[in-house]
C-alpha cells in the first residue's frame, strides 16, 4: 500500500484491540458466574446472561474477521503477533474496568511483549498461503481432537494452575483456528459461491476450525473463572502465536523479510518470555463480589 500503512498491519492491529476488550468483557461475566467443576459447555450459557459477555464475544467475532484481513497480505505468524499484543491491551482495560491494580513487573513485561511484537511485524513479508494438501488439513483436525481430550483433565485443575492450564489449551485452540483459516484461504479460490461453498463443505480444516474455535472459547471461558486476566491470556498468546508460526513456516510458505531472520527470531523469543512472566507473576487482583 504506496503512501500508507499496509491494510494488513492495521487490520491486525484492529483485531488486538478488539481481542484484548472482548478478552475483559468476558472476564467481568465469567467473575459473576458459579465456577464449574470441570469442562462444562453449559458455561457460555451462564455467561449469555451477563450483556458483558455476548458483547465480548461480539468483539471477538469482529477481532477474528480484522484477523482474516490481514492474513490476505501478512503471513500468518505476522498476523498472530500482531493480534496476539491483546495481551497488553487486555492488561491495561482491565486496570480500567475491572479496577484491578498493575505493578512494575507487569508493566516491564506488558512493555517486552510489546516490543517482541513490534520486530516481529516489521520482519514480516508479504506473502499468501500455499495450496496445501489434504493430509495436512486432516492433520490440522486430528490436533483439535487431540486438545479436546486433553481439555479434560486440566480442566479439572483449580486456581492459578487451572487457568495456566486451560489458558494453553485455548491458546493452542485459537492457533488451530488461524491455521485453519490460513488453509482455507487457499482452499477458496473465490470464483462461483456454489463451488467455493463445495469446497469449504469438503475441506477438514473447515470442520478442525469449528472444532477449535468452540474449544477455544469454552476452555476460555473456564480459565477466567480460576485466575485473574493477564494470567489466562498470557499462555493464550503464546499457544496462538508460536503454534501457527511453526505451520505457516513449515506448511504454508510464509517467511521473513530476506535479512530479517535474525529480528524475527529475536522479536518470538522477546514476546513468548514476557508472556511466561505475565503467565508466572501476572496475579492482578480481582476484587471479590458478593453472589446473589
Amino acid at each position: 500500500m504506496p503512501n500508507g500503512l499496509d491494510p494488513g498491519l492495521i487490520s491486525g492491529l484492529g483485531a488486538a484491540v478488539s481481542y484484548g476488550i472482548g478478552s475483559v468483557l468476558q472476564a467481568a461475566a465469567a467473575r459473576d458466574v458459579e465456577p464449574t467443576a470441570g469442562l462444562d459447555p453449559r458455561l457460555l450459557l451462564a455467561l449469555a446472561r451477563s450483556w458483558r459477555y455476548p458483547v465480548g464475544l461480539g468483539l471477538d467475532t469482529l477481532g477474528f474477521v480484522l484477523s482474516l484481513v490481514a492474513l490476505r497480505s501478512l503471513p500468518l505468524y505476522a498476523v498472530q503477533a500482531l493480534v496476539a499484543g491483546f495481551l497488553a491491551v487486555a492488561a491495561v482495560a482491565a486496570v480500567v474496568m475491572l479496577d484491578l491494580r498493575m505493578r512494575a513487573r507487569e508493566v516491564a513485561a506488558l512493555v517486552a511483549v510489546v516490543v517482541g511484537l513490534v520486530l516481529v511485524g516489521l520482519s514480516a513479508a508479504p506473502t499468501r498461503a500455499t495450496l496445501a494438501g489434504t493430509g495436512v488439513q486432516w492433520c490440522i483436525l486430528g490436533a483439535a481432537v487431540a486438545l479436546t481430550l486433553v481439555s479434560v483433565p486440566v480442566a479439572r485443575l483449580d486456581g492459578p494452575p487451572g487457568a495456566w492450564g486451560l489458558g494453553s489449551v485455548s491458546g493452542l485452540a485459537f492457533g488451530v483456528v488461524a491455521v485453519a483459516a490460513r488453509l482455507l484461504s487457499a482452499v477458496v479460490e473465490r470464483g462461483r459461491w456454489a463451488d467455493d461453498l463445495h469446497r469449504l463443505l469438503t475441506a477438514p480444516a473447515a470442520y478442525a476450525l469449528l472444532a477449535a474455535a468452540v474449544l477455544a472459547l469454552v476452555t476460555y471461558a473456564s480459565a477466567l473463572q480460576r485466575g485473574s486476566v493477564v494470567q489466562a491470556t498470557a499462555p493464550l498468546v503464546v499457544g496462538e502465536t508460536v503454534l501457527p508460526a511453526i505451520a505457516g513456516l513449515a506448511l504454508l510458505g510464509d517467511h521473513p523479510r530476506p535479512g530479517w531472520e535474525g529480528v524475527a527470531v529475536v522479536g518470538f523469543v522477546v514476546a513468548v518470555t514476557s508472556c511466561l512472566v505475565l503467565s508466572r507473576y501476572g496475579e492482578l487482583e480481582v476484587p471479590v463480589t458478593s453472589r446473589s
